[in-house]
């Protein structure tokens, strides 16, 4: 079998990484694929750094779309982020026939349903294993490895800058602007890195998982994102010692009334593996009918372990290109014309057990007055714990069975309307994940 050639656009960390995998394994890759795959085109704003990690045969150039224009090409990598540009030249790649690889989260959850259908109209093939979970092979178990079950429910942590914040707020008992300090300083978070701590990165990821595993388009917009910047410590505190750990989830769901899609911070059982899943590490829960919950655990980024997922990507869409395109395992794991349109669920709608702590004046009758509002809201309660506070103040925080989200903010409203109470009641969502 003749040689496939790959182009890669961008070679930031995970092209530089992609480029040096497909160099020092290539031995290995060609028995794999069954031929040699070989880097031949690299496009990127910084060719001083391209040209140090490539061989001398490959052309660099900072002409992107000499990549995707290129006749000798059959792979596009793109791997430069980003949506506007990313999409223009991933569309242009397929509308020339080419394959396309990515790490792009963002793009398959903005653009994948437009970007799907085209690939499908040319016959070509879109492989986004790196986009979720960085080397985790999460996306290949849930369309191929899993397809003989009904997926339940999906849960993840997919931040890796989230869960080291989380993971040292715990040990280390520091607020959130310490910690972020610190991240930063290593460089597990950006400058900025609102993406991240507000929970878009792992939204974007939900996304893709939430598509494959319930055979619906991709609908990041529906998504309800709730980020872990206003955490506080006490609250780390409280639910350990109530045998419990904070994480920043992403949880998919199959209902009756239709697809929970939600990121935000998480109160898990303390015996749960995911729980304890510290540091930058990554992991994914996919609970089946048949199966049963399986877990995927690795690190979720980087440049090796996300190279890793583009590298067997590359080498997948080798294997299958003389296949029928009929007979390959359809982009979105699910036949393209039997995609469900079960809706996303409204987040008030959602059946969660949650976790609430209020400060109120330290006086007779106020717990009574508590418990009551709970009541008349169909809010059930599992664990209650209260602590003194200054001032005359007493910290109550309540641990709830089962209840819908709109009951438990009408709950709250009334609690904080209490003359006896004073502030917000902090809210945070709870999953057992059996």
């Amino acid at each position: 079998m003749k040689p496939i050639k790959v182009g890669l656009l961008g070679i930031g960390t995970v092209g530089g990484g992609t480029a040096a995998v497909l160099k020092r394994n290539a031995a290995e890759i060609t028995r794999r694929a069954g031929c040699s795959i070989e880097l031949t085109e690299v496009a990127t704003r910084t060719i001083s750094r391209a040209e140090g990690v490539v061989d001398s045969n490959v052309k660099v150039s900072a002409d992107l779309e000499s990549v995707v224009n290129n006749p000798e090409v059959d792979i596009v990598v793109e791997l430069i982020g980003g949506t506007s540009l990313a999409k223009d030249l991933m569309l242009k790649a397929i509308d020339n026939g080419k394959h396309v690889v990515t790490a792009n989260k963002a793009l398959i959850a903005t653009y994948g349903n437009e970007i799907f259908a085209r690939a499908r109209e040319k016959n070509v093939m879109i492989a986004f294993e790196g986009a979720v979970a960085g080397g985790v092979p999460i996306i290949k178990a849930i369309r191929e490895a899993l397809s003989a079950n009904r997926i339940e429910w999906a849960a993840g942590i997919i931040n890796g800058t989230s869960n080291f914040i989380l993971t040292e707020m715990r040990e280390k008992g520091a607020s959130f602007a310490d910690v972020l300090k610190e991240a930063q300083r290593l460089g597990y978070a950006e400058s900025d890195p609102t993406f991240d701590i507000e929970g878009n990165d792992a939204a974007h990821k939900l996304t893709i998982l939430s598509a494959l595993a319930f055979g619906i388009p991709f609908q990041y917009e529906k998504a309800y994102i709730e980020g872990i910047s206003k955490l506080d410590a006490a609250d780390i505190k409280y639910a350990e010692e109530l045998g419990y750990r904070i994480k920043l989830l992403g949880i998919t769901r199959r209902t009756e009334k239709g697809i929970e899609l939600r990121v935000h911070p998480t109160l898990i059982p303390e015996k749960r593996l995911i729980a304890n899943v510290n540091g930058v590490m990554n992991a994914v829960l996919v609970k089946g009918d048949a199966v049963g919950a399986t877990m995927y655990y690795g690190p979720g980024a980087g440049s090796e372990p996300t190279a890793s997922a583009v590298v067997a990507d590359i080498v997948d869409v080798a294997r299958l290109l003389t296949a029928d395109p009929q007979h390959r395992v359809p982009l979105s794991a699910f036949q393209p014309d039997m995609l469900s349109n079960d809706p996303i669920l409204p987040i008030e709608e959602v059946v969660s057990s949650y976790y609430l702590r209020m400060q109120v004046a330290d006086q007779a009758g106020v717990m009574a007055e508590i418990t009551g509002i709970l009541a008349q809201n169909s809010i059930s309660i599992e664990a209650l714990l209260q602590k003194e506070a200054q001032g005359g103040l007493a910290e109550i925080v309540i641990l709830s069975h089962l209840a819908v989200e709109k009951q438990v903010n009408a709950a709250i409203a009334q609690i904080e309307a209490l003359s006896a109470s004073r502030g917000k009641v902090v809210k945070l969502r709870m999953e057992s994940l059996g």
